[in-house]
């Protein structure tokens, strides 16, 4: 959505997270990393009555040919969506959907999850003229390099001066007094 003329950003530089910000191609590694725990795992397995024993269960989870607890993979696309928050969609107005969602390896409890987004789309929206449609390809990769899910995901983003403002700043002491 950058106008014709405006400079490139450096592929690595952050966005601001509104529709001009964006331009197809641009890559945004997101800054942090986290280590999964077997609670994270089991907690948000059981909270989603998941009933496969294959992410709660060790001893089931050794009979089988990952000999250990499978992450459950909603806790992954959890986790890498909400990575991208910070660079992709800090100023969403709608999360549109995902799509293309592929888990080509397996997350293990302890595996330590990386990720980053591709844009692919950024136009106007055609219905919200506050905001525009942003579509990235994103994927994590675990501590080693593997990747572990990927997928496209759309999202309306306010444009710049529209939408909620941000932090208030703070009133000086007594200035109410």
């Amino acid at each position: 959505m950058r106008p014709a003329g405006r400079p490139a950003r450096p592929r690595s530089a952050r966005p601001r997270g509104r529709p001009d910000d964006f331009t197809v191609g641009d890559v945004y590694r997101h800054p942090l990393g986290r280590t999964i725990t077997q609670t994270d795992n089991c907690w948000l397995t059981l909270l989603t009555q998941n009933t496969a024993p294959l992410h709660f269960d060790a001893h089931y989870a050794a009979q089988t040919a990952w000999q250990r607890p499978l992450v459950d993979s909603t806790f992954t696309l959890a986790l890498v969506t909400g990575q991208s928050v910070a660079d992709v969609s800090r100023h969403v107005f709608a999360n549109l959907g995902w799509d293309e969602v592929r888990l080509p390896a397996p997350v293990f409890e302890g595996d330590t999850i990386y990720s980053q987004s591709t844009v692919v789309m950024a136009r106007e929206s055609k219905s919200r003229p506050e905001a525009g449609i942003v579509r990235v390809k994103t994927v994590g990769y675990n501590q080693d390099g593997t990747v572990v899910i990927s997928f496209l995901r759309t999202l309306m983003v306010f444009r710049r001066g529209h939408g909620p403002v941000g932090v208030p700043a703070p009133k000086e002491a007594g200035a109410d007094a």
